[in-house]
């Protein structure tokens, strides 16, 4: 049986959430414009797995309307009851780059207890390359939460202020050989003397790993 439109608008107001959710995936075959009209309809369903799966397929059909994608893009992030909703959400804001959801996405970060959506929340913020973003990711760096912590090191060097080197110097010698292999993948992207020394030591890390991000990171710098 082919996939068409309407087949696939069938599924998603079927009383079966598999079938709802089958349908979400079977947008993927259809023309994004209209595929990006039926995912509206899964987006308000009453399954969270439902809402998630097509939450996070905003990220790539969302640029068909942008305006609209960040209305409701948004209304996931503030509203909707389950975290893993929300953290598709930023996902996707980050994805499609709407900076103009700044503000919403601090509000949610500084408000939730959800590791998860802060981490994707973090994670958006390097990706939309906003300078506004700045003293947003220095705060989470400051996170209790490691695994943040590593996600801030990379969004700051994703950002490319050069305010975040002596805030990601101190951590080229942290115990966590992926938090020094976060901070040289960063600094590579950053620049700037302070950042060659500390990537000619990280150069000689133990970690083969890490010695060889700082390695490609001192040949980024060159072309910078």
């Amino acid at each position: 049986m082919s996939i068409t439109p309407e087949s696939v608008e069938q599924l998603l107001n079927s009383e079966d959430f598999g079938e709802r959710l089958r349908a979400v995936n079977q947008l993927r075959q259809l023309e994004p414009a209209i595929a990006y009209k039926l995912i509206q309809i899964a987006i308000g369903d009453k399954n969270v797995r439902v809402r998630y799966a097509a939450v996070s397929q905003v990220s790539t059909l969302g640029t068909q309307n942008l305006p609209n994608a960040l209305e409701v893009l948004r209304n996931s992030l503030n509203n909707d009851p389950e975290p893993d909703v929300q953290a598709a959400a930023a996902d996707a804001l980050g994805a499609l780059k709407l900076t103009e959801a700044l503000e919403d996405l601090q509000q949610v970060y500084s408000s939730t207890s959800e590791w998860l959506v802060q981490l994707s929340i973090v994670a958006a913020l390097g990706e939309m390359g906003d300078p506004k973003a700045f003293p947003m990711l220095e705060n989470a760096l400051t996170s209790e939460n490691e695994l943040i912590q590593t996600i801030a090191i990379s969004a700051l060097g994703e950002l490319g202020d050069k305010r975040a080197l002596p805030l990601l110097l101190p951590y080229a010698s942290n115990a966590d050989w992926q938090i020094r292999y976060r901070v040289a993948q960063a600094l590579g992207r950053l620049g700037g003397k302070e950042a060659e020394a500390a990537l000619e030591i990280l150069a000689k890390d133990e970690v083969e790993q890490v010695a060889q991000e700082a390695k490609v990171g001192q040949e980024n710098i060159l072309k910078l």
